[in-house]
């Protein structure tokens, strides 16, 4: 009996080795959003056993999603266990916060601040409850869709703060795209987030301030290069052509960059292709 409890333990073992624990809709109160935002995290399996500091990917939902879209739909937890196992990227915290339909910007009215509570409460919050290593250079942002948005939002506003970003899917769009937006689309997405218009007058500046585009043409070169991008969309995914143009700019701005054209489309199945790499990819930059 004894024998057979203890081959059961080793088979136990061996099936939870090197598997992170994932925390989901944990709390951190909000001023610039003026309430409580639920956030999950996934911390590696040496985390408890150890009292090292770990680098840190911010990992971004898509529109109507939440905290747990990646971590359910994703599998996020399973495959950076796969990930880092394999030493294909090192240990790492993973923060996935909910944005609900924020497009993680500061809106046009000033209600929704969600760019100032990632910036200025969600990364404090992360580095003041978890052994995050607090640096640039540990530091890292992906998303998917509007999180893929995001994650240029907050690397090209914030190149201080991140040592890479890698935008899978983004939603992205030129002045042209929003100028000829239909109506219907435009004031269920974006009027409360840029301002109420049509044409032109959507070209507002609340618009320029978080356009990517404008972002890059403003942004000195030397900040922009400080931050390592990976850029990743299906074929035929319905936003390519912004990838695209991201993909373009960053060229005319000689901006280095990783750009990734797979088979696919909007989908998880894709998104969950795209983790490993972006893992990988942000611990080159958290290696020394």
């Amino acid at each position: 009996m004894k024998k057979i409890t203890t081959i059961l333990f080793l088979l136990i073992s061996l099936v939870t080795f090197g598997q992170g624990t994932i925390k989901e809709s944990l709390l951190v109160k909000s001023k610039a959003m003026g309430k409580d935002i639920k956030y999950s995290i996934y911390l590696p399996s040496d985390y408890d056993k150890t009292n090292r500091n770990y680098p840190v990917l911010y990992l971004l939902h898509g529109y109507t999603d939440d905290e747990t879209g990646w971590t359910q739909f994703g599998e996020a937890g399973r495959i950076a266990d796969e990930t880092i196992k394999s030493s294909a990227a090192p240990a790492m915290i993973i923060v996935m916060p909910d944005a609900g339909v924020t497009f993680y910007i500061n809106n046009a009215d000033g209600k929704q601040k969600y760019e100032d509570f990632f910036i200025n409460e969600l990364i404090p919050h992360v580095e003041a409850t978890y052994r995050a290593r607090p640096k640039k250079e540990f530091r890292a942002v992906a998303g998917l869709s509007m999180g893929g948005y995001g994650t240029m939002i907050m690397a090209l506003k914030h190149t201080e703060l991140f040592a890479a970003a890698a935008p899978l899917s983004g939603a992205f769009w030129t002045d042209d795209d929003i100028t000829a937006m239909p109506a219907e689309r435009w004031e269920g997405l974006f009027a409360g987030l840029f301002g109420k218009g049509a044409g032109k007058e959507r070209l507002s500046e609340n618009w320029y301030r978080n356009s990517i585009f404008r972002i890059i043409e403003t942004t000195p070169l030397e900040k922009l290069k400080s931050v390592k991008y990976y850029i990743d969309c299906g074929d035929d995914d319905f936003l390519i052509k912004g990838n695209m143009a991201l993909h373009s700019a960053l060229i005319d701005k000689t901006v280095p960059h990783e750009f990734r054209v797979r088979d696919g489309g909007h989908t998880w199945t894709y998104w969950r292709t795209a983790l490993p790499e972006v893992m990988k990819f942000a611990g080159q930059s958290f290696t020394r």
